[in-house]
């Protein structure tokens, strides 16, 4: 194996490895949200129980706005089955990029004792 293939292997590794990091970078985020979402979905069943007809604000640029109680929890819902499924998106990437980092670190090994190999012959 040349060396030219050798490099374009370990520039492949490389790349995997940045991309893993990327993507869990991307899965904690979307964790992150998701969890911030349910607390603010918890709050809602609160305001639920406090009153008949909860008032709650949206920020719009640097104004609050009253909103629809029924349609801001709607919002909620909504981004949370989004973030969901992107969540599983990220995770079937990691995954993949893992099972392909695996495969390509399997090469490096494999080329690294033939080398040493035909060294020591």
């Amino acid at each position: 194996m040349s060396a030219q293939e050798i490099e374009q292997i370990s520039l492949k590794f490389n790349d995997l490895q940045t991309k893993l990091q990327e993507s869990l970078s991307n899965r904690q985020t979307l964790e992150t949200q998701h969890q911030e979402n349910l607390i603010v979905l918890k709050e809602f069943d609160l305001l639920k129980d406090e009153s008949a007809e909860p008032k709650v604000y949206k920020l719009t640029g640097s104004v609050l706005l009253p909103q629809d109680f029924s349609e801001a929890e709607m919002n909620v819902e909504k981004r949370l089955e989004f973030i969901k499924a992107e969540i599983t998106k990220v995770d079937e990437l990691i995954k993949k990029t893992q099972s392909d980092l695996e495969s390509t670190r399997n090469q490096l090994v494999q080329i690294r004792t033939q080398q040493q190999q035909q060294l020591q012959q």
